[in-house]
């Protein structure tokens, strides 16, 4: 695999990856493929700074085959808070990604980031979050939506969009260039990075993992982190099914998602990046295993996770 390294990377003929070390919080991953004359981008970025830094490496591409399709793979606005900057293109995402981006606005994030949770809380927001520039930017544009399957042609490249939501989000999309070999898989994958499982359920994850080994891609970008294959995505089902069986054993005992998430020994797993989504990650299956589970607000499970980052 090439160097996990910022920037823009030819992954196949006309095909880039555009990566952002270290793919932890916010950092994520896009995309661009380009056809006969027109190009289409897979998701914007954070904030609109680095949207427009993204924008500029790709311009020697665009310049001539200009982006007429944006595709965003789900509502987090770390793949799609950059989509004003994306003019004359069509926007298509899942409907129920949609959905989510307009229940989930940037002034939201803006808002959050301004308040005071707490010393512990605060910290860990601003670690995460703090990089970032939230002000400005306008709520993301959708031209179409789809639910299931649908294709795409661009620039006579035909392109799947598959819909795997509720997983990571309400709507994830997988964007398969089958062609090429290529797949673009927003956050159903994070590597060396821990997935955040915000809907569920986890089995859809899980089966979306073994929807995209079944594709057989030679290259698979991920959502964050490095490029990689099939055992990456392995290791990102092997680490849900974890949690899953984990977490069970421990519900079942009776013990509260927050005390559990404390106790479980992440082993190999303690080396990934943001371990400490353990938090929310319990907590949703808890939620899968107990219809009457109360799961605590957003700003809380970020408090569960700033006290297993900083327990003193």
């Amino acid at each position: 695999m090439p160097a996990y390294d910022k920037g823009l990377q030819e992954i196949g003929d006309g095909v880039f990856a555009y990566l952002q070390p270290d793919g932890g919080w916010g950092w994520s991953n896009a995309g661009l493929a380009a056809g006969d004359g027109a190009s289409m981008l897979v998701d914007t970025l954070f904030d609109l700074a680095l949207t427009q830094d993204m924008l500029d490496a790709m311009a020697a591409v665009t310049d001539t085959k200009p982006i007429g399709t944006l595709v965003n793979t789900h509502a987090n606005g770390d793949h799609c808070y950059g989509n004003q900057l994306i003019t004359g293109a069509e926007v298509i995402t899942s409907a129920a990604s949609a959905a989510e981006m307009e229940a989930l606005p940037p002034a939201g994030l803006a808002a959050m980031m301004a308040m005071d949770f707490g010393e512990k809380t605060n910290r860990y927001l601003q670690e995460s979050f703090g990089p970032f520039t939230f002000t400005g930017i306008e709520p993301p544009r959708i031209d179409r939506t789809f639910s299931g399957e649908t294709s795409v042609n661009v620039g006579g490249r035909t392109i799947d969009l598959v819909e795997v939501g509720p997983a990571h989000t309400a709507g994830d999309v997988l964007v398969h260039l089958p062609n090429d070999g290529i797949i673009f898989t927003g956050d159903i994958l994070f590597i060396n990075g821990t997935p955040i499982v915000w809907d569920g359920p986890i089995a859809n994850w899980i089966a979306a993992c073994d929807r995209i080994i079944g594709l057989e891609c030679s290259v698979i970008v991920p959502g964050h982190g490095p490029l990689t294959d099939a055992d990456g995505v392995r290791a990102v089902r092997d680490y849900l099914s974890f949690v899953v069986d984990e977490a069970s054993q421990r519900h079942a005992a009776g013990m509260p998602a927050a005390d559990a998430a404390k106790d479980i020994d992440l082993g190999q797993y303690k080396d990934w990046l943001d371990w400490e989504r353990i938090a929310i990650n319990v907590d949703t299956v808890y939620g899968e295993l107990d219809a009457a589970h109360e799961s605590p607000g957003v700003i809380d499970l970020f408090s569960q996770m700033a006290e297993l980052v900083y327990p003193d």
